[in-house]
């Protein structure tokens, strides 16, 4: 059995109708045909319209960059308060181990100068009472020394044997010069040592009752009482001078 094609004849355009006919297909000269649509093409059996449809979009969208995320203001305020604190911290702490070295450096130059005027004060102080204590043995010395002139005259006579005692052997030539008032008790209570040392006896007024002068080829020492006084005042490191006249210890 064969089928048979519909067979068409070409109907020549109507006469004066050219330039219309030459536009249009007459439906007897087509065979099947179907309206055509832009995705009725195809390429290798696949739609070409349906291609585009799903690679175009695709390709555009990663060509195009993604739209950046609106910030976070919430998270930003959170991230910028931890931020300041972190950098207030830090700096308190920098700020707080300056004050504790600075404190701690005007607390010990502050402790250095309290010991220091502390120290002198004290030292001050020590001088004070030692110079207090000084003149306290010097008034209580000058007591005595004149108790002992006034009440026991005759030690000028242990004073004039000290004195000779003091010379050499080989001394010549010995005088003893005291007050005339201090002459018996002398002679009476040194005899022996004057005898032996042939000393002689010499009163002088200028010697102060209580002390003696005596005088050799050798030399001279002087047991007057402002003698004596002088060295006694200075080993308490006092400068205090006798005063002859009232028989009293007076500062120059």
């Amino acid at each position: 059995m064969t089928s048979s094609k519909p067979s068409f004849k070409n109907v020549p355009p109507p006469a004066g109708k050219a330039s219309v006919y030459a536009r249009f297909i007459p439906r007897e000269e087509l065979g099947g045909f179907a309206s055509w649509t832009p995705g009725a093409l195809t390429e290798n059996g696949e739609p070409i319209a349906d291609r585009r449809k799903t690679v175009r979009p695709a390709t555009a969208a990663a060509q195009a960059p993604a739209p950046a995320a609106a910030p976070d203001s919430a998270a930003l305020q959170r991230a910028a308060r931890q931020q300041g604190y972190q950098d207030g911290y830090r700096d308190g702490l920098v700020a707080l181990e300056g004050f504790k070295q600075s404190f701690a450096m005007q607390t010990a130059t502050q402790v250095a100068a309290v010991v220091r005027s502390t120290g002198e004060q004290l030292d001050v102080l020590q001088q004070e009472m030692a110079q207090a204590l000084a003149g306290a043995a010097i008034e209580l010395a000058r007591q005595i020394v004149r108790s002992e002139l006034e009440g026991r005259p005759e030690l000028v006579a242990t004073v004039a044997t000290e004195a000779l005692d003091t010379l050499l052997l080989s001394a010549r030539h010995i005088t003893l010069r005291l007050h005339p008032d201090d002459h018996a008790l002398v002679a009476a209570g040194a005899a022996d040592d004057l005898a032996a040392r042939g000393a002689r006896l010499i009163g002088d007024l200028n010697v102060t009752r209580g002390g003696c002068i005596v005088e050799s080829d050798l030399g001279v020492i002087d047991a007057s009482i402002e003698a004596r006084w002088h060295r006694a005042a200075a080993a308490l490191g006092q400068n205090v001078a006798w005063d002859v006249s009232s028989g009293q210890a007076a500062t120059p």
